[in-house]
């Protein structure tokens, strides 16, 4: 069964979260502050990671960019803040989902067993693709262009009238949907389910505050109008 890491101040709820998922027949392991956390993830290898925001020592999100720095372990953040772009922040910091405090120990749960199985799910790819004959890949295969912008998902590269384009993850999977989709008019749900995964539950409005950053790198930088808005709808990429 999967072995858990619970990085959790508060005594508790530590304690609760600890004994459901051990009724679950899950194996935990729980640390109550983020040097020990630190030092946990990167000594054990977890199944996955619950890991709280409000810290003594480091705080989670500094906690998530050192795990990530050298795994990628599944994290689920545990925050009491309800603020869309705590959220966003944490989602590009490398979290694989959220919860906001108070929740209910089923929705935990679920959350968890959709991280474990996309785990699962990413591993049977990776072992598939590296068993696969290798071979030379065409260049041109998995590049997007649109607008005089150029999306190459090999390389996660996105160029703009020639320039580099910096986007973290998310943006770039938004963009990258988008592009793969034109003139097709993509809405939020739709948005989050390929740039976050296909179990998503978050709010959808994550979704506006990517496009506002996709925006302020694109097209305003480069004035072009590259993502459209359908009012009450999503946002499209139209040719031309």
């Amino acid at each position: 069964m999967a072995k858990i890491l619970v990085v959790e101040d508060e005594p508790k709820i530590a304690r609760f979260v600890e004994l459901e998922l051990m009724h679950e027949g899950y194996e935990v392991d729980k640390v109550d502050n983020g040097r020990a956390a630190v030092d946990a993830a990167l000594s054990h290898d977890y199944d996955l990671i619950l890991l709280d925001i409000l810290l003594p020592q480091l705080n989670g999100m500094e906690v998530l960019r050192r795990i990530r720095r050298e795994k990628d372990v599944p994290v689920i953040l545990l925050t009491a803040r309800d603020a869309v772009m705590d959220k966003v922040a944490g989602l590009d910091a490398g979290a694989d989902d959220y919860i906001t405090k108070p929740f209910a120990i089923e929705e935990l749960l679920a959350r968890i067993r959709v991280a474990l199985k996309r785990r699962e799910a990413n591993a049977a790819a990776n072992a598939s693709e590296s068993a696969a004959v290798s071979e030379e890949l065409d260049p041109n295969r998995h590049i997007l262009q649109a607008k005089g912008v150029t999306l190459d998902v090999e390389r996660h590269e996105v160029m703009a009238q020639g320039e580099p384009v910096e986007l973290t993850n998310r943006e770039f999977e938004v963009l990258k949907a988008l592009m793969e989709n034109l003139n097709i008019v993509m809405t939020r749900e739709r948005l989050a389910q390929l740039a976050c995964g296909y179990d998503f539950v978050g709010e959808t409005n994550i979704i506006d505050v990517y496009i506002r950053h996709l925006r302020s790198k694109i097209d305003d930088r480069y004035n072009i109008k590259l993502i459209t808005t359908v009012r009450g709808v999503g946002y499209v990429i139209r040719e031309g």
